[in-house]
This record gives structure tokens, sequence and C-alpha cells, in this order.
């Protein structure tokens, strides 16, 4: 059997949770931020939970993340 290895951009982008959830952060962040009103800039800084539709792919890339 050979080693599983992380896929090291999804390590970086995608957080797993205390009770095993996948979340990630929203696209946007960093860039054109000044003009935006102060509360949208608040919920770039929100953790979003990914689609369930992502999930089993995300499992396959993050093989070492609590389960």
């Amino acid at each position: 059997m050979p080693k599983l290895k992380t896929h090291k951009g999804a390590n970086s982008r995608f957080q797993i949770t205390g009770s095993g959830k996948i979340v990630r952060t929203k696209c946007g962040k960093s860039h054109f931020r000044r003009k935006k009103p102060q509360r949208t800039k608040r919920l770039y800084d929100e953790m979003l939970p990914v689609s369930p539709a992502d999930k089993k792919r995300l499992r396959r890339l993050l093989p070492h993340a609590l389960r």
C-alpha cells in the first residue's frame, strides 16, 4: 500500500473543526477591500462549512485529517 500524501494546496485552504467538519474562508478577502463597507469586510472573516458536494473529494485530498 503506498503512502497517503496530503495535498498541500488543500491543506492551506481548508481547516478541520473539532467536530470533524471541513471549513473554508470566503474568496476576495485580500484585494479591493478598501471601498467595501465595514459590515461586508467583517463577513469575509467568517469560516464557512464546505458544501456536501465537495466533502468526499476533500477527504481524499486531506487523508490525515480527523475523521
